[in-house]
């Protein structure tokens, strides 16, 4: 058992939360049970996934993509009332971990996708991402995709056959594609793309692959609860709830 603010205060500090400026709370975002013994963690907070945390007996959840966003109304409408109520029925805690958890160059979401693709990180790509090199195949690096991340990606072949360089930003990142020609990467990775996409990467010459948002944001916040767990001798656990996007 653990105090919930001792787990919260090592996680922002681990994570450095201040030097990012997101689109929300980042951190503690629903306040439940002061002890901790049982953590779920999971890409997206859901009624489904909070649901599941309480029948798991959890005391905080842990996600990427929490509540509370700078873009949604300030209402609590009835949606928004579901999630809450189940939280607070259960006392629950939530937890949310966003662009921080993508740009930590160890539990992050892109130097963990660094690692499984084979990519050796020779140093930042803008402020959230990693550039790396690579010696093979585009063919050879999509079969690594599919293997590791375990989807099917969207893919625009459009530029070298052989790869030396690439870039990635877990997530939404397709507005990064110029940003990673320009910088002279052979192929980008991302989450989503965007309408422009295709014939941005055919214009620049440069491979663009959408590996889905979900399923690149996996990995860094299993990383994050398995090293809280580690630490403050918690029972955890990921919860899969697939997204094909």
């Amino acid at each position: 058992m653990a105090r919930r603010d001792e787990i919260i205060t090592y996680a922002n500090e681990l994570l450095d939360l201040a030097a990012f400026k997101d689109y929300g709370p980042q951190g503690l975002q629903v306040a439940g049970a002061e002890e901790v013994t049982r953590v779920v963690c999971s890409v997206s907070a859901s009624l489904e996934l909070f649901r599941r945390a309480a029948a798991a007996g959890a005391q905080l959840v842990i996600v990427h993509h929490g509540l509370l966003w700078d873009n949604e109304p300030r209402v609590i409408d009835a949606r928004v009332r579901r999630r809450l109520q189940a939280l607070f029925e259960a006392d629950i805690n939530l937890a949310g971990y966003h662009l921080a958890l993508d740009a930590h160059p160890e539990i992050g979401n892109n130097a963990l996708l660094a690692r499984e693709l084979g990519v050796e990180v020779d140093g930042p790509f803008l402020e959230l991402g990693l550039g790396g090199s690579v010696s093979t195949t585009r063919d050879e690096f999509l079969a690594r995709v599919r293997e590791r991340i375990g989807r099917e990606p969207l893919v625009f072949a459009e530029g070298p056959d052989d790869l030396r360089r690439v870039a990635i930003i877990s997530g939404g990142g397709q507005r990064y594609l110029p940003e990673a020609a320009a910088q002279g990467y052979d192929l980008f990775l991302t989450g989503e793309p965007a309408e422009p996409s295709l014939h941005l990467a055919r214009e620049l010459g440069i491979n663009f692959v959408a590996a889905g948002h979900y399923a690149t944001e996996k990995l860094g916040v299993q990383a994050l609860t398995e090293k809280l767990a580690e630490r403050f001798d918690l029972e955890w656990e990921f919860v899969e709830l697939p997204n094909p996007v």
